[in-house]
């Protein structure tokens, strides 16, 4: 028998502005980028075109991108990606949600999404762990507190019921929420780097110039979560 590996899916949750795509690209191009994948490693699947979601037995995880959309406009693609969650997690199956991965997460699974009452969060700003929290496997040993890419105005209001809030800002109380033992989402993007994050918020991104100190602890929890599916990414054929 000959052991294959099961891809991950990068679920790209719509499309960057033109000006933004044309500069840098799509999502699941960053987040390739930012763990040196190849083309073995992953597949990508964009419910907004209307494509099926995959069948949980063809993957090892998924990660859930960023979007210019909001979940609290309920569009049929977000809805459907939502039932999908709530399914893996009935499963087990891996997961990772960023910035509207995060909140369609929270959302899929019972908690309250809507515009931040602090206005929109944006920049390399801090992010601090709480009590514990660096005992979470993708978390251990990071530093209490660390720079990290931001740009969203909604946020999770209120985590589902169950859930455990592992790190906060200044302006959002749930910036790492951990579902389950196999799922955990960040407000934050650490597939971002310098010349994303200047992409994306052009003027409004002064501290773009912090690039090593605002990718290393956020970009380790991405790498972690990748190599945390390696055991499941094999299969018997």
């Amino acid at each position: 028998m000959t052991s294959l590996p099961l891809p991950l899916v990068l679920l790209q949750l719509e499309v960057p502005p033109a000006p933004v795509r044309e500069r840098i690209g799509e999502q699941a191009r960053w987040f390739i980028d930012a763990l040196g994948l190849s083309a073995p490693d992953y597949i990508i699947c964009r419910p907004d075109l209307g494509e099926a979601l995959p069948e949980f037995s063809a993957i090892s995880g998924a990660i859930l991108s960023g979007s210019w959309a909001m979940v609290t406009d309920h569009a049929e693609w977000s809805e459907r990606t939502a039932a999908w969650v709530r399914a893996a997690m009935a499963l087990s199956l891996p997961l990772l949600g960023v910035c509207y991965g995060h909140q369609l997460m929270a959302y899929a699974l019972g908690g309250e999404v809507g515009d931040n009452p602090h206005g929109w969060e944006r920049g390399a700003l801090p992010v601090t762990l709480l009590p514990g929290a660096q005992s979470d496997a993708l978390l251990a040993g990071l530093p209490s507190t660390f720079a990290a890419w931001l740009s969203h105005r909604q946020t999770v209001l209120a985590p589902p019921p169950g859930a455990r809030v592992l790190a906060r800002s200044a302006a959002d109380e749930c910036q790492i929420i951990r579902y389950g033992p196999c799922a955990l989402s960040v407000q934050f993007h650490p597939e971002f780097n310098a010349r994303i994050m200047q992409a994306c918020q052009s003027a409004a991104a002064p501290s773009a110039a912090e690039a090593p100190p605002v990718t290393e602890s956020a970009r380790l929890i991405l790498q972690r979560f990748w190599r945390s599916l390696q055991p499941r990414a094999q299969i018997s054929a």
